[in-house]
């Protein structure tokens, strides 16, 4: 069978892709489309009856969309699909087997309306989450499929979505079974703050393992996949299709339009934009997808059958391994409430605070600095090289503000770009071929928001640092010298252990943000702080990090001598403990350290 026949010849169509607009970061208003159009029929017609097309306001019989697989016939309009139905569509009858139902849904930053509003979803969807997980048979051939849902919280990635994904693909690579992940969602979950930022890293570390076991990964991206999601298992297969005109992107459109203060091109960040700038590797008509699916797991097969018959087994990991997080920095509960969450988060984007080339040149000597991604530029916002400590190679790399106004502008105010991720990700490749450990320092509000980001594949980029740091065979240590932002920060932040000056903050989003999508309104960024548990304090009592360093009340250059002696030595410690560790059990506990969340 030649499977070029059924793939988009011309994916480039002259259509207004911009009439149905999506915000990944606003999706619950914009994504509202109930189950057989019960939100968008006819008045007086009898519920489920006729579904009115979002994009050509067209009204169709129910029944004839269904046979459609939900797409319109008036304007060729793909709409969204519910995961079961989706399953019929791809899944030989009878065949799935589903995994992991019952996982309860947590409320880790103690927000009053998030149970219940989880609570509502699970009666209206019949989903207990925004995920399917399970075993089925595509033409008669074996896969882990997973496919989301939008109808529940837009299938933004809490702790149970992460969960449940991260169980499938470890039961797929112990069965040796390829995956396949049918991809839509608004992002992460901000309702679980640090949490939901924390399943970026458990899905990508274990789709590292899968992949290193040999196996297929298909992701399959639809309308929308945006934000966290986009940024980890999303971007990371080892073929990607999309449907057509989907959105896909790390920031939503009207977000980008805020940033740049501009108007989007037509056709932006959908999926025939993503084909031409390279970053998917077919587009596929929906009634053709089962037979794409099922022609790659065949193509595949061979090498899959050799795999089963190698019969080696790598050893189990119990689940709830943690790495030891206590005894190694203890901390005063009076000291923890002297500032308030709010007053923290100013201190670490003061203008005097220290910033990566302050510390760079108090803790190494000899730096060499190492330029561009090999792709496409040299970020500024990312510096990187060889240097010693104490006499030691090591590679550093580090998230660069600025000094002064100028300086801040040539190096993008710390927000790096694709390139500057992807340059970071060829230094620590290139660190694990020379046994040099890792060390990075990261301070960044967030990675880049603009047009020529998403051009360039930012998604993609920070998918591949969180990807490759989770299995670098050489010590990493990652050290917030300021402002965490979101995915930005946690792409130099995979690491054996994190630690924090006393006010930086790391979050899933800044304060504002946060703010404006629970409670649109950005003024109330002080409540925000203290409801995202964003300070060291916090992040080191939840065990997200390892180690807290103390700094003076105003913090300046001219204080760093004595913070950098305690660095110093702490890093000193670090390096003599890691590198006596065996490669092998270094990226087990690695992995093991974001397991847990």
């Amino acid at each position: 069978m030649n499977i070029s026949g059924i793939f988009k010849k011309n994916p480039i169509r002259s259509v207004d892709t911009e009439t149905e607009r999506y915000d990944g970061y606003d999706a619950e208003e914009t994504a509202a489309q109930s189950s057989e159009g019960q939100s968008s029929v006819i008045p007086e017609i009898p519920d489920g009856l006729m579904t009115k097309c979002p994009k050509c306001k067209k009204t169709i019989l129910s029944q004839d969309l269904k046979g459609l697989h939900y797409i319109c016939p008036k304007c060729g309009h793909y709409l969204r699909m519910y995961a079961w139905k989706r399953l019929k569509l791809l899944a030989d009858p009878d065949s799935f087997e589903e995994w992991d139902t019952g996982l309860i849904t947590k409320n880790p930053l103690h927000l009053k309306e998030y149970p219940g509003r989880v609570r509502s979803l699970q009666e209206s969807t019949g989903l207990d989450e925004a995920v399917i997980t399970g075993k089925a048979k595509i033409n008669s051939m074996d896969t882990v499929l997973m496919i989301m849902d939008c109808r529940f919280l837009t299938a933004s990635m809490g702790q149970v979505v992460g969960e449940k994904i991260t169980r499938g693909i470890e039961r797929a690579t112990a069965e040796k079974l390829p995956v396949i992940i049918v991809c839509c969602s608004g992002g992460a979950r901000m309702q679980e703050g640090m949490t939901s930022l924390m399943q970026m890293a458990k899905t990508s570390a274990a789709l590292k393992r899968h992949s290193d076991a040999g196996l297929l990964y298909i992701s399959v991206l639809t309308d929308p996949t945006t934000g966290g999601v986009t940024a980890s298992f999303a971007m990371l297969g080892d073929i990607i299709l999309a449907e057509p005109r989907a959105l896909i992107g790390f920031a939503g459109p009207r977000v980008i339009e805020q940033t740049i203060g501009q108007k989007l091109p037509k056709g932006f960040q959908r999926s025939e934009f993503l084909l031409e700038h390279g970053f998917i590797d077919a587009i596929v008509e929906r009634e053709n997808m089962k037979n794409v699916l099922g022609e790659i797991l065949s193509l595949h097969a061979a090498e899959q059958k050799v795999l089963e018959k190698e019969g080696s087994s790598e050893e189990t990991v119990a689940d709830g391994t943690e790495t030891d997080k206590t005894g190694k920095n203890p901390f005063s509960k009076e000291r923890a409430k002297a500032k308030t969450p709010w007053e923290r988060v100013q201190l670490a984007r003061a203008k005097d605070r220290p910033v990566a080339e302050d510390y760079m040149d108090r803790l190494f000597t000899d730096f060499i600095e190492f330029h561009g991604d090999r792709n496409f530029a040299d970020d500024a916002a990312i510096c990187g090289g060889i240097a010693r400590f104490c006499g030691q190679p090591v590679t550093v790399i580090a998230q660069m503000k600025g000094h002064d106004t100028k300086d801040n502008i040539r190096r993008n105010f710390g927000m790096p770009k694709p390139e500057g991720y992807r340059k970071a990700i060829r230094l620590m490749k290139q660190a694990e071929k020379f046994h040099r450990p890792v060390i990075c320092i990261v301070d960044t509000p967030g990675a880049y928001c603009g047009m020529e980001a998403e051009e360039r594949g930012q998604g993609a980029a920070i998918a591949e640092s969180i990807y490759e740091m989770s299995g670098l065979k050489t010590p990493v240590l990652s050290i917030l010298i300021g402002e965490g932002g979101s995915g930005g920060a946690l792409a130099m932040a995979v690491s054996d252990e994190i630690w924090m000056m006393e006010n930086a903050s790391y979050s899933i989003l800044s304060p504002e943000g946060f703010a404006s999508i629970l409670w649109k309104d950005a003024s109330l960024a002080e409540k925000a702080a203290k409801s995202m548990q964003l300070t060291s304090y916090d992040l080191m009592k939840n065990g997200f990090i390892e180690a807290i360093i103390s700094e003076p009340d105003h913090y300046t250059c001219e204080e760093m001598d004595k913070v950098c002696e305690e660095l110093h030595a702490k890093i000193a410690g670090f390096l003599q403990e890691k590198c006596r560790i065996p490669s092998e059990q270094l990226v087990e506990k690695r992995y093991n350290r974001f397991r847990i969340y």
